[in-house]
């Protein structure tokens, strides 16, 4: 039996819950930065659309209880069952908020002086990588934001936000310490092709692909090709980084993977990387195919110079000869699969690899000297590439790549900024009964959780 005592209990905490619900505003009302800083006009209204939606359903779930709560209807209900459709409705505000932080990380740091614009060129980056010819998807927005650690992460549009709702944008989390370099687009487009890979689904098409090939004749060395396949998803993150960066993604994994030895030749076999030993291998193999080249091969030994695999044991040593016997053909396999998604093409097809050949990068590197403003009309992900490849040939120096590419990002910016105008109008929120509720809560200090 409830009491008279807890209905009024109840109440009062629902009226609590939604009155600090009414405290969440919009980020177009209070996060600071200039116009060039800011997501796109898509990320920004999907941002908004969506927080809006989830707050106006939440509205009227909790004046719904409350009016249910005064009703006769509700006294047929025990004290301890009307808690627990409370306490569902208090989970789905802090699933909520939670929502709010996960943006609020990335928006706060817009404000920063220099770093905001700085980030929003690279989501120009990251819009970059991701757009296909072809229209093999729509392409959602993606945003960017820095954060401490070794390493970067998405957490992939149209995934699983707190509380189950999807997210209506890509949030890509990049290493502070890798600002700014060449190295940062080798990041922040492993990261793109997550999202990239999974709109066209490319791990499970060639994981198909892999597992016939173990069937037609592989089982007396099954064991390479499964190791290849259980790493497949990063395998192809790091393909889509070539694919539009040429060696300049492979030198940017480097820079992650330069770890002490013992974690560079730490073979686990039950995870989603590949050791960063054989990871050098795989994307190096991958970039041999896609841009033939001798820097390829000196490349490789270069690799084994800083780490020499001949001091392992012998049972390390036999799994990393299995394994480089097959990438060869493991990356034709991948390069040459025409999955149902691409239309009869191949994935070595849906990359710029004409362009992206290294004399063509040499020679636009030459030409960009003489005429330093066509680099400013030239795709993002190009000038990495070119800025890249001028680097790893000796020609182009650590304080020249910083200048040139801390320039364009902010140029990038600047262009985005220029095209939607000024800031987009957002979608309003439906009706409500209550006074109308908007979004913000200051950015916290640590990061967001961001996910594959």
């Amino acid at each position: 039996m409830r009491t008279a005592a807890d209905t009024r209990f109840l109440v009062n905490e629902t009226l609590a819950l939604f009155s600090r619900l009414q405290t969440v505003r919009s980020f177009s009302l209070s996060t600071p930065m200039v116009l060039a800083a800011a997501v796109s006009a898509p990320a920004q209204a999907a941002i908004n659309a969506h927080l809006a939606h989830v707050a106006f359903d939440l509205r009227r779930k909790l004046l719904a209880f409350v009016g249910w709560l005064r009703s006769p209807e509700s006294q047929r209900l025990s004290a301890a069952k009307t808690q627990a459709r409370y306490v569902l409705l208090k989970l789905r505000f802090n699933n909520l908020l939670d929502q709010v932080d996960i943006f609020a990380d990335v928006l706060g740091q817009r404000s920063e002086h220099g770093t905001g614009t700085w980030v929003a060129g690279l989501d120009v980056l990251a819009e970059d990588a991701l757009t296909l010819p072809g229209g093999y998807y729509t392409p959602p927005p993606l945003i960017c934001f820095l954060e401490r650690g070794h390493g970067a992460a998405i957490r992939r549009a149209r995934t699983r936000l707190p509380g189950g709702d999807l997210s209506p944008v890509g949030v890509i989390q990049i290493p502070r310490e890798r600002m700014i370099g060449s190295g940062i687009a080798s990041s922040l487009i492993h990261e793109v092709g997550h999202q990239g890979s999974e709109l066209l689904d490319l791990t499970s098409s060639i994981r198909a692909a892999i597992e016939q090939v173990i069937a037609d004749g592989a089982k007396e060395n099954a064991l390479p090709w499964q190791l290849l396949s259980r790493w497949l998803n990063e395998i192809l993150s790091d393909c889509w980084a070539l694919g539009h960066l040429g060696i300049t993604a492979t030198y940017g994994l480097l820079s992650v993977v330069s770890l002490p030895s013992y974690f560079v030749f730490r073979i686990g076999t039950d995870g989603p990387h590949p050791f960063p030993w054989i990871r050098m291998k795989i994307s190096i193999a991958l970039g041999a195919k896609m841009f033939p080249h001798p820097q390829w091969a000196a490349l490789s030994q270069q690799w084994e110079d800083l780490y020499p695999p001949t001091d392992l044991g012998a049972d390390k040593q036999d799994l990393i000869h299995r394994l480089e016997a097959v990438l060869p053909v493991f990356a034709d396999l991948v390069l040459s699969h025409r999955p149902a998604s691409l239309k009869g093409q191949r994935v070595a097809d849906i990359f710029p690899l004409a362009e992206r050949q290294p004399a063509q990068l040499q020679a636009l590197y030459d030409t960009w000297q003489q005429h330093p403003y066509l680099r400013e009309h030239a795709a993002p992900s190009l000038v990495f590439a070119v800025v890249g490849q001028a680097k790893a040939d000796g020609r182009l120096s650590t304080n020249d790549e910083v200048r040139v590419l801390s320039h364009l990002l902010e140029r990038w910016a600047l262009n985005r900024a220029r095209t939607y105008g000024t800031a987009p109008a957002l979608a309003a929120p439906p009706p409500t009964p209550a006074p109308t509720s908007t979004f913000t809560l200051k950015p916290r200090t640590h990061a967001p959780r961001i996910k594959h």
